[in-house]
């Protein structure tokens, strides 16, 4: 029976790795995802989990470790943040291209320059192409059930691609939260052992990530593709038995107070939570306003969301970090691409909110819809603009 406790919440996403039985940890400390992994290290020193903790020189070495002890065969988990994944990412993209079930917690942070420790999603947004499947986090609950839910997709066979839970820095990563963490019984019937597909063995030699010439090149990239795609009826079903077994249900694209609205905010990550106190104060006003939720940020919800923002005649994207002079944030620009093929047309605008840390507040959430509203009535090309940005 899980059971209630009150803890940081990177202590408890390190707790609840423990309790995967992973295999090996290899990574580098970098503010604010650093109580991770410190607490997995203190859990193997300790001798509470038999894991091997492989504290590597920098984030680069952290993943290529994480290829090799995956590729051979062992549960494997990392973590990391901001210019942490920018070192990082070279190795990412060969993880994803040689299907290698990594596991990796992302405290999201706001990437140089100017040097910012505090949270937004610049790390997310860079690491979105790189081929791995992507879940966002709200609370510290959903922390621990989205890295339980990562391993079981991650090392199902159907599926054979590394998963990044992301989780905001600071503003998530460092609250102390009230969390049912479950029993290692639960666990173990949750996620099954892993069993490797394929792996380098010596008695049975194989070779993973040969040149790829030219003339298969293009393949490969459309083999992998199509895998990221197939991965999502995978991520459904674990999510609907994790439902089953623990009682907490998610989707890929989640809602709040949607019925009858006729304008919706959309967000992702932990000021959802702020967005939704925001909504409920303008429904007690009289205002036809909703909230939808993007969980699964790859591969993208393009059918749920539009499902969810169908009908609505406004909508104020929220997105938490930049795309420098494209002329919207790279969620608006997911979303409008999604409206355009869907034959879906509300009025958008995009707000570039919250970045470096920068609060968002339930009246700045009032705000967005007010102006959205105003600039739709008086028929004012869709736009964006980078909220409270002083002059």
């Amino acid at each position: 029976m899980s059971k209630r406790v009150g803890m940081e919440v990177s202590i408890a996403a390190a707790e609840v790795v423990g309790m995967t039985n992973v295999d090996v940890i290899a990574a580098y400390p970098i503010t604010p995802q650093t109580h991770i992994v410190e607490h997995l290290s203190e859990l193997v020193a300790d001798g509470q989990l038999d894991a091997e903790f492989v504290p590597v020189e920098s984030e680069h070495s952290a993943m290529s470790t994480c290829v090799g002890s995956s590729a051979a065969g062992a549960r494997t988990f990392t973590s990391t943040s901001s210019q942490g994944y920018a070192l990082m990412s070279e190795i990412c993209y060969i993880a994803a291209a040689l299907r290698l079930p990594i596991v990796m917690a992302v405290a999201n942070r706001a990437i140089s320059g100017p040097i910012n420790i505090w949270n937004d999603h610049a790390d997310m947004m860079m690491s979105r192409d790189t081929g791995w499947v992507q879940t966002v986090a709200e609370n510290g609950q959903e922390v621990i059930d989205l890295l339980l839910h990562a391993f079981r997709v991650a090392e199902d066979h159907r599926v054979l691609l590394p998963t990044i839970v992301n989780l905001d820095g600071f503003t998530l990563s460092h609250m102390i939260e009230p969390m049912f963490l479950p029993e290692q019984a639960e666990v173990d019937r949750y996620l099954p052992p892993y069993v490797p597909k394929l792996r380098l063995d010596p008695a049975k030699p194989i070779t993973m990530g040969p040149v790829g010439m030219p003339d298969v090149y293009t393949e490969a990239r459309k083999a992998q593709d199509e895998a990221l795609k197939a991965s999502k009826p995978v991520i459904l079903e674990a999510w609907k038995e994790f439902a089953d077994q623990f009682g907490r249900q998610y989707h890929p694209v989640e809602t709040y107070q949607t019925e009858g609205a006729e304008h919706l905010l959309l967000t992702m990550g932990s000021i959802s939570e702020t967005a939704m106190t925001a909504v409920d104060a303008m429904r007690a006003a009289g205002k036809k306003v909703g909230l939808a939720r993007i969980r699964l940020w790859r591969p993208f919800p393009a059918d749920e969301l539009l499902a969810a923002v169908r009908g609505a005649k406004t909508l104020s994207v929220i997105d938490r970090a930049p795309a420098f002079s494209g002329g919207c944030g790279p969620v608006c620009c997911e979303v409008k691409s999604m409206l355009f093929d869907g034959g879906c047309s509300p009025y958008v605008w995009n707000y570039l909110a919250g970045l470096g840390g920068r609060d968002v507040t339930v009246e700045d959430f009032a705000d967005m819809v007010a102006k959205t509203s105003a600039c739709a009535d008086r028929g004012e090309p869709m736009g964006y603009e980078f909220l409270n940005a002083r002059e």
